[in-house]
C-alpha cells in the first residue's frame, strides 16, 4: 500500500539526546491524523524532518511512495507537502488581502508583481476572496495582521498553507495560545479541508484531537508508543499512565 506519507526507521540526535528514535510512521489519504505525547516527545522534530528544517541521522521520509528524505524545504512544498508553525511566521505589516495575493501570486508565478491585487487580475483576485471566506477572514482583510486576535493569526496561517495546495498539510499546535472561544473556528476551517487534502497534526488540546482525528499516535520519548483509533488510544492504560495523566487500570 502506498500512504500520503510515510517514514521508516527515521532518527536524529543532538549530541547524546535522542529526539527521535526510530519512528516508523505511516499516514494514509485523505487521514485526519494526530500526533500527540509529553512535552519533549519529539513531535515538533519529527515534523521538521518531514519538512527538511532538519536532516536525519537514519531512516527515510517518503510522500507519495517517492522518498525526499534529502530534498529541500522548498522542493516538498512544490511537491504538495505544506506546513504551519507552532508560533506564527507571518508578515506581521501585511493585511491578510495582500499576505494571501502575495501567496497566490506565487504560486502562480507572478511573485514579483504581488503587490498588484486589487482589479488587475481577475482570477487572483477570485481565488483570494475564497480563501479569506472559507477561514472567516473577510471581516478583517484589510487590518495588519500584527493587529488582528491571535486565533485570526492561526486562521491566516492556515489559510496561507491551503494557498499553496498541499497534498499533505502540517499542522503543529494549530490552536495553541487561541482563547477557547475562537477554537472552534479553527476546527470547523480545517474539518472542512477536502479529502484530497492529507491533515496531520501536533495538538495538546485532547478535546480537539478526539473530535477531530480518526487515528491518532503518540510519541513518548522519541519514538512511536502507541497508535489506533481515538477510541483505542482513550482507554489504552498505558497512554493514560504516560500522557492522559492516569494510572494504568493493571499497575
Amino acid at each position: 500500500m502506498s500512504f500520503a506519507l510515510e517514514t521508516r526507521g527515521l532518527a536524529k540526535r543532538f549530541g547524546g539526546l535522542v529526539a527521535t528514535n526510530d519512528v516508523s510512521l505511516q499516514v494514509e489519504r485523505g487521514a485526519r491524523h494526530a500526533l500527540i505525547g509529553p512535552n519533549g516527545a519529539g513531535k515538533t522534530t519529527l515534523i521538521n524532518l518531514l519538512t527538511g528544517m532538519l536532516d536525519p541521522d537514519q531512516g527515510a521520509v517518503l510522500l507519495d511512495g517517492r522518498e525526499i528524505t534529502r530534498l529541500a524545504p522548498h522542493r516538498r512544498v512544490r511537491m504538495g507537502l505544506v506546513r504551519t508553525f507552532q508560533i506564527n511566521q507571518l508578515f506581521g505589516a501585511l493585511t491578510p488581502l495582500e499576505t494571501i495575493g502575495l501567496a497566490v501570486s506565487e504560486r502562480m508565478g507572478r511573485g514579483h508583481d504581488w503587490w498588484r491585487i486589487a482589479g488587475t487580475r481577475t482570477t487572483v483576485d477570485d481565488s483570494i476572496v475564497e480563501m479569506l471566506q472559507t477561514f472567516h477572514l473577510l471581516d478583517v482583510m484589510h487590518e495588519r495582521t500584527q493587529q488582528l486576535p491571535y486565533g485570526k493569526q492561526r486562521l491566516l496561517e492556515i489559510a496561507l498553507a491551503v494557498t499553496c495546495r498541499p497534498r499533505v498539510l502540517l499542522l503543529d499546535e494549530p490552536a495553541a495560545g487561541v482563547p477557547e472561544d475562537e477554537r472552534h473556528e479553527i476546527l470547523a476551517a480545517v474539518a472542512a479541508l477536502p479529502r484530497e487534502v492529507t491533515v496531520l497534526f501536533i495538538e495538546h488540546d485532547m478535546d480537539l484531537v478526539f473530535a477531530f482525528a480518526e487515528r491518532i499516535s503518540v510519541m513518548v520519548n522519541g519514538a512511536l508508543f502507541a497508535e489506533g483509533a481515538p477510541a483505542e488510544i482513550a482507554r489504552d492504560p498505558r497512554v493514560k499512565a504516560v500522557y492522559l495523566g492516569e494510572e494504568p487500570v493493571n499497575a
